[in-house]
């Protein structure tokens, strides 16, 4: 046998303990043979690590490195690698949900007292997140419409705005916000921007390049990409944004499994196709319904009649996998087509390979969480459908459709 074929040994010798101490204590020499790297950064379980002196402890607290996994891990530091290149971030923090994201972000920053300028609508627990903080925290908040000028939150502003809140494209309304006048705002008055990237993907549009401070995702969309995985993310303009984003991630432990970032960072590498993909079905299917005699309206950033189309040819590579759709009726037409389509999953979520149909008036920005008056507010409307169109053939999605609306009579 060679040398190089030498079977691994313990690290150190284990003669003379126990059967039950060889049990706990074995582990392999750090190198065996010819040291290789692994092509997928493996899954580290591990949640705590051993270090050779007291000293380095403080050394990794302070300088970075592997200690307890609450902290930092191997596997999640890989994918907070893959995202940030993409962001052209700073740095980036994966989380254990969207939601943990965001919350992280709104206690870091937010104090009592302070005012917070946001669009309405947008993710429906965001806005819900922001009603408990004004609730508990006195945190006032100020709504202006989505889609609408820049000036809009200008003319809002106050000596103790704290941070400015965006979402391209709006979830469920589809419009899109500037985000080059966006974070030249921010920069300009001193104050915080954030911008929820979800619906475009780190992949179409990078929130940073333009001057923003914070971009958000909910990588149980876009980039997990296959519906099987909770994770958020938030990456900065500035390494010191990172460090103090990063000591209340550390406090709140909302860090991700390295389980689930390794699912994450498998999405993130075959974020670019599918991008793509979602971005030529999503087209084809828009300009079919916004032909149909029985849809009243079609958002989808791709087409001509968007009101942000122009914009977000300038900030989006494409145009990415979210439509909506405004069937000719009210609430019953909009509810039969959703229930009737085949293909297409009624299921909330988005940004899997698979198509999905939900009716936010009902469903994702509901009465379950907002008043009548709250979802007038919003222009939440009744006859609105939220399509994540996947990679299935478009062709055969449009036949989905096509049956579904001949249910409906208008």
């Amino acid at each position: 046998m060679s040398d190089r074929a030498l079977p691994p040994v313990p690290e150190r010798d284990l003669k003379n303990v126990s059967s039950d101490t060889r049990a706990v204590s074995t582990r392999p020499r750090k190198h065996i043979g010819i040291e290789t790297t692994p092509l997928v950064p493996p899954i580290c379980h591990a949640s705590t690590y051993r270090i050779e002196k007291i000293d380095d402890f403080l050394d990794v607290i302070t300088e970075g490195g592997q200690i307890y996994s609450r902290l930092g891990n191997f596997t999640t530091e890989a994918v907070e690698c893959a995202i940030n290149a993409l962001e052209e971030g700073a740095g980036s923090l994966v989380f254990g949900s969207g939601m943990a994201a965001i919350s992280t972000v709104f206690i870091c920053h937010l104090n009592s007292g302070d005012h917070v300028i946001y669009q309405n609508p947008m993710y429906s627990n965001t806005v819900t997140l922001l009603y408990n903080f004004k609730e508990k925290y006195g945190i006032e908040l100020t709504a202006i419409p989505a889609g609408c000028n820049i000036e809009e939150y200008q003319k809002h502003v106050k000596p103790n705005t704290k941070m400015l809140i965006g979402e391209t494209p709006c979830n469920p309304s589809m419009m899109i916000l500037n985000l080059e006048e966006f974070g030249k705002l921010g920069q300009k008055l001193g104050i915080l921007t954030v911008v929820d990237s979800t619906f475009g993907s780190c992949y179409l549009q990078q929130p940073i390049k333009h001057g923003v401070d914070l971009s958000v995702h909910s990588c149980t969309k876009y980039i997990g990409g296959h519906s099987d995985l909770i994770a958020g993310c938030v990456s900065t303009r500035t390494v010191e944004q990172w460090k103090k984003l990063k000591k209340w991630q550390t406090n709140l432990g909302g860090i991700l499994s390295p389980h689930d970032a390794s699912l994450l960072l498998r999405g993130v590498k075959t974020l670019p196709i599918r991008m793509e993909r979602h971005s030529l079905n999503a087209m084809k299917i828009a300009k079919y319904l916004e032909k149909h005699p029985k849809v009243e309206s079609v958002f989808y950033p791709g087409l001509p009649s968007h009101p942000h189309h122009e914009i977000a040819k300038k900030q989006m590579k494409s145009f990415g996998g979210m439509i909506r759709c405004d069937v000719k009726g009210s609430e019953q037409e909009a509810k039969t087509v959703a229930e009737s389509l085949k293909l297409i999953q009624l299921a909330v979520s988005l940004g899997g390979v698979e198509s999905i149909v939900e009716q936010p008036y009902l469903m994702t920005h509901g009465r379950y969480l907002f008043t009548e008056e709250e979802q007038r507010e919003s222009n939440i409307l009744p006859n609105a459908l939220r399509l994540s169109i996947g990679l299935e053939d478009a062709d055969d999605i449009i036949q989905d459709f096509k049956q579904a609306l001949e249910k409906i009579t208008v």
